[in-house]
């Protein structure tokens, strides 16, 4: 019998409850992240130090089954820090490739703005096609291969903004925020009483499962309705006068993507107008660069979105096929 979504769906919801545990008050967030990891993308959490973006990141892989890195991105960091090198080796009397910290299931790319533009770079290949170059030599990297990337949006002195080509290449955006108050008192009581912020998880799925569920994804129904309705919402954003650039198609690729991975944390085969407009906003807003005069009004990304949700009709009907149902 061929696998479906809600074969998986009980080991996805224990995925997020094991994260909630980890992370508190945050369950849209860890669903966000854990729905653009399943849909093979990669994520931007633009947001200030101290709220656990490390730890979120370090969890989900614990959780995932998938082997982790971090790299605290710096002005001095080189490409090679991050790919590799081939150095010479006297017993073998050749160059022999060192591999460097990319190589792994998640790389935590920690403040990425702080690192020259020729270093940001070096990701570009390794995002785009999971794999990296060295010496005219190409090395595959590990599948899954995810990039959980920070940048501080306030701190601006000694970084260097992320060019549009490399943002895009992130399948969605977000941030964590900070705790209400009844989370971060848990969060304090907590700490005073383990000593640490950190907190065990438990495995949920491994390397091969994750596969599956990718697999499987890549099976959820979208109608064509859906399909116009996506469009329509990236399209939107080309648009409006407040927007100097808008979302490109692999903004609509994306929206498609984490729409069947909601459609999927909800047990479902098939993609309503619901999950697209739960993910158009994490999708397309970090892809829209704003007009010189909006961005003086104070006019924010997600409010263009989020306009666009209003503008553009739902489908009514999104032809949903008998056996998926």
């Amino acid at each position: 019998m061929e696998a479906r979504i809600r074969d998986y769906h009980d080991a996805i919801i224990s995925v997020l409850g094991e994260m909630n545990n980890v992370i508190h008050g945050k369950d849209e967030v860890i669903s966000l992240v854990v729905s653009s990891v399943i849909a093979g993308g990669h994520v931007l959490l633009e947001d200030v130090p101290g709220v656990a973006k490390t730890l979120l990141a370090r969890s989900l892989a614990t959780v995932l089954g998938l082997d982790f890195a971090r790299i605290q991105f710096t002005p001095d960091l080189l490409p090679s820090d991050i790919i590799g090198m081939s150095i010479w080796e006297p017993e073998t009397r050749r160059m022999e490739f060192k591999r460097g910290p990319i190589f792994a299931n998640i790389l935590l790319a920690d403040e990425l703005n702080r690192a020259s533009p020729k270093t940001q770079s070096a990701l570009l290949e390794a995002m785009a096609e999971s794999q990296v170059t060295v010496d005219g030599v190409t090395y595959r990297l590990p599948d899954p291969f995810v990039v959980i990337a920070t940048q501080n949006p306030i701190e601006f002195e000694g970084t260097y903004p992320l060019p549009e080509a490399q943002v895009d290449r992130f399948l969605t955006s977000t941030s964590v925020g900070y705790p209400g108050e009844v989370d971060e008192r848990y969060i304090v009581t907590d700490h005073l009483v383990t000593g640490t912020a950190n907190r065990t998880v438990t495995e949920i799925l491994d390397v091969h499962k994750l596969i599956e569920v990718r697999g499987v994804l890549q099976k959820i129904f979208v109608s064509e309705p859906i399909v116009e309705y996506l469009v329509a919402l990236t399209r939107f954003t080309r648009s409006r006068p407040s927007v100097s650039l808008g979302a490109s198609p692999r903004g609509s690729i994306a929206l498609a993507l984490l729409s069947r991975a909601s459609a999927a944390i909800a047990g479902r085969d098939f993609v309503t107008p619901e999950d697209v407009k739960a993910m158009a906003v994490p999708a397309l807003a970090h892809r829209i660069r704003l007009s010189p005069e909006a961005w003086i009004r104070g006019v924010r990304r997600e409010s263009v979105i989020n306009e666009a949700i209003q503008a553009v009709p739902a489908p009514v009907s999104f032809d949903v096929a008998d056996d998926h149902r």
